[in-house]
């Protein structure tokens, strides 16, 4: 019975303390995590709060008004724009978590590798990099769709690959100012090999570097992704994306003009607030190291 009193004062001390940390955020920090939040909390289990089905079509409310039924109003086809715009949110997350993952998986170890070993494999993997960089990013991804084909899949790994040279470089940007101190020289004359040293060492103080990054890639490749779903290229009916919904609405923007606003409000949020929690917690890495 103590031992069970215990873990719940425990327990209370704990969010009391978790909650005085949140109190000392700045505004523009609280708001943006309450907003991730939510975000997260929608694109985990958006189905259950969507007030209607989102596929549910309607055709005598078409391009209904904002009112107490349908609080965003209604599409073109007389579905509910709040159901859709909560039920999208999953892949408008999830493209975006996926880029960044697989940008960061590929482009640490290559920066890691290309900055700290040099020689020919930096020569060889920086002119793959260069070829890649002589075409805009988001032309290269549409002419990978256009070879592989369209689908949220093959847009991912299209985006991804943009984003790996750009991760790469700016690891081994800061892999060439670290491994010229003297703390990386004195590693090096206690004989431990070169692999070790970039991970064990070299790769911990590049940490708030990779935070900051992985957030303006995440906002970067959130607009990329919309894009290719504005172009139909992405998300394919019945399922459904920000960009999509935007491309749906583009469609009616004289006759209905409202429904654009929702889809890219959202848009425009998260890029923000995403932004706005990746530097402060690279910031925040940085003082603590």
């Amino acid at each position: 019975m103590k031992q069970r009193k215990s873990g719940l004062h425990s327990s209370i001390r704990s969010f009391g303390n978790l909650f005085s940390k949140y109190r000392r955020l700045p505004i523009s920090i609280k708001f943006s995590l309450i907003v991730l939040v939510v975000i997260a909390l929608l694109a985990i289990s958006g189905k259950l709060l969507s007030p209607y089905d989102p596929s549910e079509v309607d055709f005598s409310g078409a391009y209904g008004v904002p009112n107490l039924g349908h609080l965003l109003g209604q599409d073109e086809a007389g579905r509910d724009v709040l159901s859709r715009l909560i039920s999208a949110t999953r892949l408008s997350v999830l493209g975006p978590l996926l880029v960044v993952i697989v940008s960061t998986l590929v482009g640490v170890p290559l920066g890691l590798l290309t900055g700290y070993l040099g020689g020919w494999s930096d020569s060889l993997i920086s002119r793959i990099f260069d070829v890649i960089f002589a075409f805009p990013a988001l032309l290269l991804a549409i002419t990978i769709v256009a070879i592989f084909g369209i689908g949220f899949i093959t847009c991912v790994i299209a985006v991804a690959i943009t984003y790996i040279p750009l991760m790469a470089r700016t690891v081994r940007s800061g892999t060439l100012s670290e491994k010229g101190k003297d703390y990386v020289t004195a590693i090096k004359l206690q004989g431990l090999p070169s692999r070790r040293i970039a991970m064990s060492h070299i790769f911990p103080t590049l940490l708030p570097l990779i935070v900051s990054q992985m957030g303006i890639f995440f906002s970067y490749s959130l607009l990329d992704l919309a894009a290719l779903s504005f172009l139909g290229l992405g998300v394919q009916p019945p399922s459904t994306d920000w960009g999509g919904m935007l491309a749906n609405a583009g469609l009616a923007i004289f006759h209905s003009p409202f429904n654009v606003l929702p889809p890219a409000l959202c848009l425009v949020i998260l890029v923000v607030c995403s932004n706005l929690m990746a530097d402060f917690a690279g910031n925040q890495w940085s003082l603590k190291r």
